[in-house]
């Protein structure tokens, strides 16, 4: 079978284990650069929570109550920080991935359980991904939908061209797509002229949250659009792509570095996903739109409200920028779910292409019957999927980095996993409570 290759040849796989230690990272360096070589994985994990899931509940939180649900962006980019930084500490002790430590760990059938719920997830990822860049080439270039969607369902091939030139040459290209992402942000929320002095207290928790059952709603919403099941496994496999040293010394030097590289490029997600509310709430909260629900409808009201037609273009662009990236993040989970779980590695170009046309044929169907209204309760019905799979990541996480026997000396201390754990149930409880509210 020349689609498959055994992991008992490690030589000839064509997943990520072939970029294992590929990054150099000399004990004689500086600090400074040592950090510099570590800074990447962080910024693809980053982008997983800025995908076009999280700009629908953004903007329809934005439009409704203004900046109020801010906290509610920070509070879920804070546990995004603990939770990644389990996953980098679980690479960095082991050597192994949280898809691979499931399969030494697990019995059988839960280990397959598991991978099922994993493909679920990166499929629902992906739906959103071909969905919001669909809307964004529309709204660029007047493509209709269907047609956005064929074109997407090419884009992961040209991403996994890239990984040829190496995996520092992926982190490159995301990055640089990050920083039109922000230039496009930092341009429209100056244009937007957002009231600050109301911007900073919507930074606090407020009770009216929970009392609100429509608040309440939303903020769910962007939770779930927020913590994503794929990230954990993602960032336990890429952050191998470094050379983190055999000596404990090294080991705990290089949790510290990917620990910054995941924190500080959580921080920036947050910077974005609270740019997204906050265009939303001084554009249409402030002149009465409070019923902004569609990507496409937003895109339509910047130009009159904000007076210029560059509104608009920036937000399209940003947009397609955002489902670009978040191909690249699918791509690589996917890959690191099937070599781990399953001990098998499909060439990647293979594997990408069976996840990409699953995910275009919810996506084309919904488009080609109801529209771009369809195409959007699609992308939000993704996220509460992507909820449901949640706390079957995030358990097995914890429980991991909790034991002393897999983890060594750097087991996660007690508070954090005392910290993690209350974040796992809080997560389960809440996502529950918005699967519930969805069908109901």
């Amino acid at each position: 079978m020349t689609g498959i290759l055994d992991q008992q040849r490690p030589q000839t796989l064509h997943g990520l284990r072939a970029d294992h230690e590929t990054v150099q990272v000399a004990a004689h360096w500086s600090f400074g650069r040592k950090l510099l070589a570590f800074l990447g994985p962080g910024y693809l994990v980053a982008v997983g929570y800025m995908d076009p899931g999280n700009w629908a509940t953004s903007l329809a939180g934005g439009s409704k109550f203004g900046y109020a649900l801010l906290s509610v962006v920070l509070l879920s980019s804070l546990t995004a920080i603990i939770l990644q930084s389990l996953a980098a500490r679980l690479a960095v002790a082991t050597g192994k991935d949280l898809a691979e430590t499931c399969r030494e760990n697990l019995p059988a059938p839960l280990n397959l359980f598991l991978f099922f719920l994993a493909e679920i997830a990166i499929i629902a990822t992906d739906i959103a991904e071909v969905i919001g860049t669909a809307i964004g080439l529309q709204l660029l270039f007047g493509w209709p939908l269907p047609v956005g969607i064929a074109v997407t369902a090419l884009d992961a091939l040209l991403i996994l061209a890239l990984q040829r030139y190496g995996f520092r040459t992926i982190e490159a290209v995301v990055i640089g797509i990050l920083a039109l992402i922000t230039f496009c942000f930092v341009v429209e929320i100056a244009l937007a002229k957002p009231d600050w002095s109301a911007v900073f207290p919507g930074l606090v928790p407020s009770s009216v949250i929970l009392t609100n059952p429509e608040m309440l709603y939303l903020a769910l919403g962007i939770l779930g659009a927020t913590v994503m099941p794929h990230n954990l496994y993602l960032h336990s496999g890429i952050v191998q792509t470094r050379m983190l040293g055999s000596s404990p010394k090294e080991r705990r030097e290089s949790l510290t570095f990917a620990t910054i590289d995941s924190s500080i490029a959580l921080c920036f997600a947050f910077l974005i996903n609270a740019a997204i509310l906050i265009l939303s709430a001084a554009t249409f909260h402030a002149n009465g739109k409070t019923g902004i629900a569609e990507l496409s409808e937003a895109h339509a009201l910047l130009e009159p409200l904000l007076g210029t037609s560059l509104a608009p273009i920036l937000f399209a662009i940003a947009l397609i920028g955002c489902g670009l990236n978040a191909t690249v993040t699918a791509t690589l989970a996917g890959q690191i779910v099937f070599e781990g779980f399953l001990k098998i590695a499909f060439r990647p170009w293979v594997q990408r292409l069976v996840t990409r046309l699953i995910a275009v044929g919810p996506a084309a169907f919904v488009a080609f019957a109801y529209g771009n209204e369809g195409a959007t309760r699609l992308l939000v019905f993704s996220q509460v999927v992507l909820s449901l799979q949640l706390p079957f990541a995030v358990v097995p996480l914890v429980l991991f980095t909790a034991s002393k026997k897999r983890m060594g000396a750097l087991v996660a201390p007690r508070l954090l996993t005392a910290l993690a754990v209350a974040i796992a149930l809080v997560i389960i409880g809440l996502n529950v409570t918005l699967v519930i509210g969805v069908f109901s």
